[in-house]
């Protein structure tokens, strides 16, 4: 039987997207996710509960990352989890699970110089995406039928 590895997450971006390039001048994008949820315990307090995840961006998703997302940013990410182990100096085993996104939504409007939203929704580059790469979707959706925009659905 086939396993399924997908992971789906909703959250802010911790620090701007570091972005470097491999051999062949392919571009990666890392940065970390924090998704929150928050519940009430036993006393009936509000209580946050915080998770970490490190998010890896390829090529063209990667591009975007480092022309558009920056720290706060709302995101939506879907991919897989990846985990990779090295060695350090003194021998030590090291481990690291990241998430591996092949989709990535953009959940707020952009800002202008003001602070202002600028009136629309993620523009795409004027380059056409290349095959292989990953395209950015947008967060505007219709409702069935009715040809009216939902803004800021994440799927």
């Amino acid at each position: 039987m086939r396993g399924v590895n997908r992971v789906v997450l909703i959250g802010n971006i911790g620090k701007d997207p570091d972005i470097q390039h491999i051999e062949g001048n392919i571009p990666v994008a890392k940065f970390p996710l924090a998704t929150t949820e928050t519940y009430k315990d036993r006393n009936g307090n509000l209580v946050a509960q915080t998770e970490w995840h490190t998010v890896v961006l390829w090529r063209g998703l990667a591009d975007l990352a480092g022309k558009y997302l920056r720290k706060g940013s709302l995101v939506f990410i879907e991919g897989k989890l990846r985990t990779r182990s090295w060695e350090d100096r003194d021998k030590r085993k090291h481990f690291s699970t990241e998430i591996v996104a092949d989709n990535l939504v953009m959940l707020e409007r952009r800002k202008d110089g003001n602070g202002n939203g600028s009136g629309g929704d993620y523009q795409a580059p004027a380059t056409p995406a290349q095959p292989g790469d990953n395209e950015l979707n947008d967060d505007l959706d219709y409702n069935a039928g009715s040809g009216t925009p939902n803004d800021n659905l994440p799927f």
